[in-house]
C-alpha cells in the first residue's frame, strides 16, 4: 500500500510499505478515506521535534472503514465509518477512566511516564505508524474508533480527529466565562477552532493575532478582532483596545511554530539548520519582541500573552512544544496571580461532544478545509504547507482518490470562495458550504 513515510529531517516520501495487520486482540485495521496534513508533521519534518525514527509512517488524522476487528472489539462491526482519536488510550486505566485519555498509563509502550502516545509520531510516543496511509492498525480499537453518523461527511469528521477537539479542549482549559474577552494567539487550524470554540463557550470578545492575511480573514468571518502583529506590537494593541485593562483569557495555539510564524529573518535554507541546533538558536529578534535572549527555545507567543493578560487571568497552552523549551515568564505570571492550564488534548474524550454540535448545524468544520488532495500529492502538498503559501490552512488527503476527483474538489474549495462565508460559530447558528445558498 502507498503510505507518506518520514526517512530524515526534510526527507518525507510516498512509497509502497507493508500491509497493516491485526497484532493484538483490541486492534482493528481501517481503510482510510481521508486524512490530513497537520502543523505538528511539520515540526517533524522540520526537526524541531526530534525523535523521529526513519521509517514511520506520518499522520495523526483519520476517516476511514473498518475492514479487519479483533476479537475483542464488541462494539464496533466490520463495515462500520469511524473516525480515529489522534491520541492513543486504552480505556481501562485510572487516568483513562477520569479522561485524561492523552495520559494513558498503558497506551505507550515507552513507560508510564513517557507520555501521550499517538499515531505517525516521535520514538517517544511509541512509535505508532501513522494515517497518511491507505490503511492502518488502530491499537485499542474499541475505545479509539469512534463510529460516525450517516449524516456527517467525511470532510467534517477529518477535522473531529484532532484540530477541532484541540481548539474546543484549548478553550475550555482557557475557562471562558460568559461576557469575556479572549486573545488567541495564532490563527492556523487549531487556532481557528480555539475561536469558534471561545465563542461557543460564551466569549463577547475575540482578539485573534497572527501575520498571515489569509488567516486573519479566516478570523474575521468568524467575527474576531484581528490583529497583524507585523504591522502593531500585539501587546500594546490589546491594552489599547481593552482599555488598558488586557484580555481575561488568552490561548496558545503555536507552539513551537513560533520560530517560524512569529520570527523573522530565517531563509528556508536556514529553517534546516535551526530545526538541528534548536538549543543553540540565536534567533533573530521580531521588531515588536521583547525580552528575548539568545539560547532560548521559541517563547514569544508565550512572553505576549502573559504581558497581554489582565490580573487574575487565564493562560491556556494547546500549542506543540518540544522538552527543550524551558523558556518562560515565570516572574510576571506570578506577578499577575495568572492560572496556567496545558497539556495535550484528550480526544476521546471530546469526540462524541462535538459530534452533536456538527450534528445540530451549530458548527460545520468542513469550512475550514482549504484544499483536498489525492494521496499523489501529498509531498508536494506538504511543501505548499510548508511554504504557508496563500490559503493553504488546512489539507485533507484522500488516499483512495483518483486525480479526476481531486480536482471536482478542489474548485469546490477555492480559498476566496471558501473563507468569504461565515466559519464555523455558535452565531450565525446556520452555516452552508460556499457553493450553496
Amino acid at each position: 500500500m502507498k503510505a507518506v513515510v518520514f526517512h530524515d529531517i526534510g526527507d518525507i516520501r510516498l512509497e509502497d510499505v507493508p500491509e497493516p495487520r491485526i497484532e493484538a486482540p483490541t486492534d482493528a485495521i481501517v481503510r482510510l478515506t481521508a486524512s490530513a496534513i497537520c502543523g505538528t508533521d511539520l515540526h517533524f519534518v522540520r526537526g524541531t521535534v526530534s525523535g523521529m525514527r526513519p521509517g514511520t509512517i506520518l499522520g495523526h488524522e483519520g476517516v476511514g472503514i473498518i475492514e479487519e476487528l479483533g476479537p475483542d472489539v464488541r462494539n464496533l462491526q466490520i463495515g462500520d465509518r469511524v473516525v480515529i482519536p489522534s491520541t492513543i488510550a486504552c480505556g481501562n486505566c485510572a487516568y483513562c477512566r477520569c479522561g485524561y485519555y492523552a495520559q494513558c498509563d498503558v497506551a505507550n509502550p515507552n513507560g508510564k511516564e513517557a507520555g501521550t502516545a499517538f499515531f505517525g509520531g516521535p520514538e517517544s510516543s511509541g512509535p505508532f505508524q501513522g494515517l497518511q496511509a491507505e490503511r492502518a492498525r488502530i491499537p485499542y480499537a474499541n475505545i479509539g474508533l469512534v463510529k460516525l453518523p450517516t449524516e456527517i461527511s467525511d470532510d467534517q469528521a477529518i477535522l473531529l480527529s484532532d484540530i477541532f477537539p484541540t481548539g474546543y479542549f484549548g478553550a475550555e482549559m482557557a475557562e471562558i466565562h460568559d461576557g469575556d474577552t479572549v486573545a488567541v494567539f495564532g490563527c492556523g487550524p487549531v487556532g481557528q477552532f480555539a475561536i469558534a470554540s471561545a465563542k461557543l463557550f460564551g466569549a463577547a470578545r475575540v482578539f485573534a493575532i497572527d501575520q498571515y492575511e489569509d488567516r486573519l480573514q479566516m478570523a474575521r468571518h468568524q467575527g474576531a478582532e484581528t490583529i497583524d502583529f507585523n504591522r502593531e506590537d500585539p501587546v500594546e494593541t490589546l491594552h489599547r483596545l481593552t482599555a488598558g485593562i488586557g484580555v481575561d483569557r488568552a490561548i496558545d495555539a503555536v507552539g513551537v511554530d513560533a520560530e517560524h510564524a512569529f520570527l523573522h529573518g530565517q531563509q528556508p535554507e536556514e529553517e534546516k539548520r535551526f530545526a538541528q541546533e534548536v538549543e543553540a538558536l540565536v534567533p533573530h529578534p521580531h521588531p515588536h519582541g521583547r525580552n528575548w535572549q539568545p539560547g532560548d527555545a521559541p517563547s514569544q507567543a508565550l512572553e505576549w500573552a502573559v504581558q497581554a493578560l489582565d490580573k487574575a487571568g487565564t493562560l491556556s497552552i494547546i500549542g506543540v512544544y518540544p522538552p527543550q523549551a524551558r523558556s518562560f515568564p515565570i516572574g510576571l505570571a506570578m506577578n499577575k496571580n495568572l492560572t496556567i492550564n496545558m497539556g495535550n488534548c484528550h480526544h476521546r474524550k471530546y469526540i462524541p461532544r462535538l459530534l452533536e454540535l456538527v450534528l445540530s448545524k451549530r458548527v460545520d468544520p468542513a469550512k475550514i478545509l482549504t484544499q483536498i488532495k489525492p494521496m499523489s500529492d501529498a509531498i508536494a502538498a506538504f511543501e505548499a504547507f510548508d511554504r504557508r503559501e496563500r490559503g493553504w490552512i488546512k489539507v485533507e488527503l484522500h488516499p483512495q482518490m483518483s486525480e479526476g476527483h481531486a480536482e471536482a474538489q478542489r474548485k469546490e474549495n477555492q480559498l476566496d470562495e471558501g473563507i468569504e462565508e461565515t466559519f464555523p460559530a455558535s452565531d450565525p447558528v446556520s452555516i452552508s458550504r460556499p457553493d450553496k445558498p
